[in-house]
């Protein structure tokens, strides 16, 4: 089955074409990062209108690349939520014109699933069961995925997801937007030690995050220090050293509370360099497997859409005529794949 996915939920219009026979035949991507800049934040109004202006196009490259047409197409799936809900419907109104247009069937996708079935993409990705990490911008979350759709929350954040947390702090410390891989770039130039910040909510059991706290106490620090160049990397570096301790001891913490042998980490924030090392770190004193997206399937992209789709497609789950998007929809509503 050859299924073509368009994710449209936030700033990204991704495309990309799956096929069930022969893995991810081709993706592309627009990021709108320059066109939000000078905003320092997204802007729902103009993040609807420009996926409405790239996305057609995208998909005509994406179908030359994978040098295959429309008719080609078995079913098409996009994503249906969570996200802002006028992106969305550019996405959901393409993908279901499309599907009607060539009768085949199509699938609405749940953002957060599509990250988490990212890393299944790579060679030698761990199967269900086993605990997800999905930690990006809007989400800081742990999962036992015990199947496709079978998916039961163990702990979440309680108020900044990490992702957002990274765009703060960069942002109070007057590092250019999109402030996260600005910070965590700015980091690797830090000395270690220099600023130790607390490990929030580690000190007691349980699974839920909180950043907010820790995030104030990198305000007060940035506010008392001589707010050099180099003083401004140490900050980064002991703020990036306490997130990233956080998720470990959390992660570490689900492994044995569920008693799983892999873990899997997904969303932006699982691109960072220093998670992925602590996680590796993990692993190998755990005996368990740790699965990463490539890079490029860390942020927003239609490889994940297509690819959730693509298997939900082939279970037999389609959707029906109505356009529908969800700007919050609980992934535990979602069903267990049949073949689960």
């Amino acid at each position: 089955m050859i299924v073509l996915g368009i994710e449209t939920s936030c700033d990204e219009t991704g495309v990309a074409v799956y096929d069930t026979a022969r893995g991810l035949r081709s993706h592309t991507l627009y990021s709108q990062i320059r066109l939000h800049a000078d905003y320092g934040g997204v802007v729902p109004e103009l993040a609807s209108r420009d996926h409405v202006r790239k996305l057609v196009p995208l998909v005509r490259e994406c179908l030359a690349q994978a040098g295959l047409g429309l008719a080609d197409l078995d079913g098409v799936a996009y994503t249906a939520g969570p996200g802002l809900v006028g992106a969305l419907l550019v996405g959901a109104a393409l993908g279901r014109a499309l599907a009607f247009a060539l009768e085949i069937p199509a699938i609405g996708v749940h953002h957060m699933e599509g990250h988490l079935l990212a890393p299944l993409l790579e060679e030698n990705a761990p199967q269900p069961p086993f605990v997800a990490l999905l930690v990006s911008g809007g989400h800081s979350q742990l999962v036992d995925v015990r199947g496709i759709g079978d998916y039961a929350l163990l702990g979440e954040t309680l108020d900044d997801a990490a992702g957002e947390a990274f765009d703060k702090t960069a942002k109070l410390m007057g590092l250019p937007y999109p402030g996260g891989p600005h910070l965590a770039k700015l980091a690797q130039q830090g000395r270690p030690d220099i600023y130790t910040f607390a490990r929030p909510m580690t000190d007691r059991p349980g699974l839920e995050f909180s950043f907010s706290g820790l995030k104030t106490q990198v305000l007060l620090a940035w506010q008392q220090s001589d707010q050099g160049e180099q003083t401004r990397a140490d900050i980064a570096r002991g703020f990036e050293e306490a997130v990233t301790e956080t998720l470990a001891i959390k992660c570490e913490r689900a492994l044995v509370q569920t008693g799983r042998g892999a873990l899997v980490v997904a969303g932006g924030v699982g691109a960072n360099r220093r998670l992925r090392e602590r996680l590796a770190e993990l692993a190998e004193r755990r005996r368990v497997q740790v699965c990463f997206p490539r890079l490029e399937f860390c942020t927003d992209n239609g490889a994940m859409i297509a690819f959730a789709g693509a298997l939900r497609l082939a279970a037999g789950e389609r959707e029906g005529a109505a356009i529908r998007a969800h700007p919050r929809w609980d992934m535990a509503t979602l069903p267990a794949l049949a073949s689960a």
